[in-house]
């Protein structure tokens, strides 16, 4: 079978995504669901976004980081969400080749970069409270940048080896993705390729991108705690903790639900999809709240703005 998968774009032009099997009479229900929980998504994070690119006083590095997580966050979730909910409602349920292709590929290119985003954060709060005397020095405009660009990068470099390996096997057996989107095990599951390489490549890839960012995050806290726990009063001691707090709840539960999908037999395909509605959908629903309502910056600002629109 393996000299089909040259011919491979010639045989599917299309797929078919099953979707989060529900009895028909569910489906407006779930479409609701979707639509209410995605425009939270939208509100919450272009919220933060422009509060942060208008109040000046958030003009530092931990706000463009939270910024571009912002970004980030509305990004995979639309990458997803408006094609789920249309084919809640269809009939067809269908995705074309192309559109499950860069559907698969910009899902991964955020969820890496993400990934090191949150590794990239750490490495700020660790900095600010260890060496708060050098932070503007070490925390430049220019490293910050670079630091998001080459988080930007290493989530492209991984997209593209995740959708060479996927999309490069034959799907002769069936076009059926038993998922409400385009996801690299489930597609795995309709070839008739064999798909060792794309198990190592895909093991290779989780990796080389959970390991670092883990380690770079675990580290920082360490160093984190070991400062803090040096400040003789309680108030810094709080004052220290509180600047981490909303950092520590996003990694959190991002790594949480993430494991949670891929720890999830794969037997139990219908659970795996509730854990993707999780942080396709709710982290990025909860991450500007975590952070709005455990920031005091993030909340004066927008008692500013509030107050601007009210006068």
């Amino acid at each position: 079978m393996g000299d089909k998968s040259g011919d491979n774009h010639s045989e599917v032009t299309d797929f078919i995504l099953v979707g989060i099997r529900v009895r028909p009479e569910l489906h407006s229900l779930l479409f609701l669901l979707f639509l209410i929980v995605y425009g939270m998504v939208l509100l919450g994070n272009l919220s933060m976004i422009g509060i942060i690119v208008t109040d000046p006083r958030l003009n530092t590095p931990m706000y463009f980081f939270l910024g571009n997580l912002s970004i980030i966050d509305l990004s995979y979730s639309t990458v997803i969400v408006p094609k789920a909910m249309v084919n809640i409602l269809s009939q067809k349920k269908t995705i074309s080749f192309a559109g499950c292709v860069a559907q698969l590929f910009l899902y991964a290119l955020f969820m890496v970069t993400e990934a090191f985003v949150l590794a990239a954060m750490a490495y700020d709060r660790f900095i600010a409270i260890c060496n708060p005397l050098l932070y503007t020095v070490r925390m430049s405009r220019s490293l910050c940048t670079q630091l998001v660009a080459g988080s930007y990068l290493c989530g492209w470099v991984s997209s593209i080896l995740q959708i060479s390996v996927t999309f490069s096997m034959s799907f002769c057996a069936s076009r059926v993705i038993d998922h409400f989107y385009c996801d690299s095990n489930p597609i795995e599951k309709i070839s008739c390729s064999n798909i060792f390489m794309n198990k190592m490549v895909s093991f290779s890839l989780a990796v080389l991108i959970i390991l670092p960012t883990i380690v770079v995050i675990v580290v920082s806290y360490m160093y984190i705690v070991s400062a803090v726990l040096k400040i003789h009063s309680s108030e810094g001691r709080k004052k220290a903790f509180s600047t981490c707090s909303s950092h520590l709840g996003v990694v959190s539960l991002l790594y949480g639900t993430v494991s949670f999908v891929y720890l999830t037999p794969p037997s139990n395909a219908e659970l795996r999809k509730v854990a993707s509605v999780c942080y396709i959908l709710f982290t990025p629903m909860l991450n500007p709240l975590i952070y709005s309502l455990r920031n005091k910056d993030v909340k004066d600002a927008m008692k500013k703005v509030l107050w601007k629109k009210k006068v």
